[in-house]
């Protein structure tokens, strides 16, 4: 196998991107990390040196004109805020960074998360002999994880979703506290923690207890607000009963590095099976994908969403690479065709896009998010 990731190291170079939005690279940055390791940090470097930096100059968020409502100003980064992408080649990439302004990324409550996962991740994943790798993120990881604790109104160790989209789903509203960016705090939380301990001889003893204070509050909170007896609830505050296809990625992160679980085995096992039943196999028979959101008896909560109705290619690659990863090897291939199938029968394999609908469109070309098959063999590979 090695030999065979040596031949892809010949043939693709030129074929990644270095650069996308933090939160689609949570998924989509896999086949980077395997192929060039270095240029994967180097990346995650400069998240790092982004983090403390701010731009106070204002914009217009896009997302309110399509929901007929005014639109308000932001800052386009906000200090110590992490940046949603590091720019665009048509401005000064790297120093202007947030070039999308469709959401007010400064508001995100799932980026801070993202940005310590992955620097754990190249961390784990190439040898854990870096250590001046972690030392070179570790101050904005601090930053990171304390601005979005800024976001805890209430004191109880998650940060709370706004009610707007603020997070890498941004067509879709989340309120209160959420299973997707709850559990992704707890992981993040666990792995600064594991990085702290590795930097120990530099790192205040005063900030890990803070983070162990955070993560006993939140793992009691997560558990009692949204688990229901069969799946993880979409929110804690909407009172939806949407079944979210990614409700536990911070589940399948803390796992695949190695950190305690974030929530209990048999829970995660019960979550799986009711995506798998309701966003799957009900959403037309399992033809197109695994689909964002649906109620539990496989029903939209509105039939004309956009985000809960799309199959998200590199959504449901992570969620098989979950699969996988919890011994559901059958589902996991048989998903996994299913997206494969579309992609092909429509040609669409060298413009992959983001989503596909049931109604045979698609949005979103050349995404860097389906590179998450990436995970599929990562995960499904007894090499790794």
């Amino acid at each position: 196998m090695r030999s065979r990731i040596r031949h892809l190291r010949r043939r693709n170079c030129g074929a990644f991107f270095i650069e996308k939005g933090l939160d689609v690279r949570l998924y989509g940055s896999f086949a980077l990390l395997i192929l060039f390791p270095d240029l994967d940090k180097a990346v995650l470097r400069a998240f790092a040196r982004a983090i403390p930096t701010e731009d106070s100059r204002t914009r217009t968020i896009g997302y309110y004109y399509t929901i007929g409502k005014p639109s308000p100003q932001a800052f386009r980064k906000a200090k110590n805020a992490t940046p949603h992408d590091l720019g665009a080649p048509n401005e000064h990439v790297w120093e202007k960074t947030n070039y999308t302004s469709y959401q007010d990324c400064n508001l995100w409550k799932d980026l801070g998360s993202d940005f310590v996962l992955q620097v754990y991740r190249d961390f784990v994943f190439t040898g854990r002999t870096d250590v001046a790798f972690l030392a070179e993120c570790w101050d904005a990881i601090v930053a990171a994880l304390a601005y979005l604790k800024s976001f805890d109104f209430d004191q109880d160790g998650i940060p709370e979703n706004s009610g707007a989209p603020d997070q890498t789903f941004d067509d879709w509203r989340l309120q209160g506290v959420s299973a997707y960016c709850g559990g992704l705090w707890i992981a993040a939380l666990e792995a600064a923690l594991a990085i702290g301990e590795i930097l120990a001889d530099r790192v205040s003893p005063e900030v890990l207890a803070e983070y162990r204070h955070w993560l006993q509050q939140a793992r009691l909170v997560y558990q009692t607000k949204l688990w229901n007896g069969t799946y993880y609830r979409l929110d804690s505050d909407s009172g939806s009963d949407v079944v979210m296809a990614d409700q536990l990625c911070g589940q399948f992160y803390a796992r695949l590095l190695g950190l305690p679980d974030v929530v209990p085995t048999e829970c995660a096992e019960s979550a799986l099976r009711t995506i798998y039943d309701a966003c799957f196999l009900k959403f037309h028979d399992g033809r197109f994908g695994a689909a964002n959101g649906l109620r539990p008896d496989g029903s939209p909560v509105n039939p004309n969403d956009t985000h809960p109705l799309e199959v998200w290619t590199g959504i449901n690659f992570g969620l098989a690479a979950f699969l996988l990863q919890m011994g559901m090897r059958s589902e996991a291939l048989r998903l996994t065709q299913a997206v494969v199938q579309q992609i092909y029968d429509n040609g669409l394999q060298f413009r992959t896009p983001e989503a596909i609908t049931a109604a045979g469109t698609f949005r979103a070309s050349h995404y860097l998010r389906p590179m998450a098959i990436w995970l599929v063999y990562w995960v499904g590979s007894s090499e790794f």
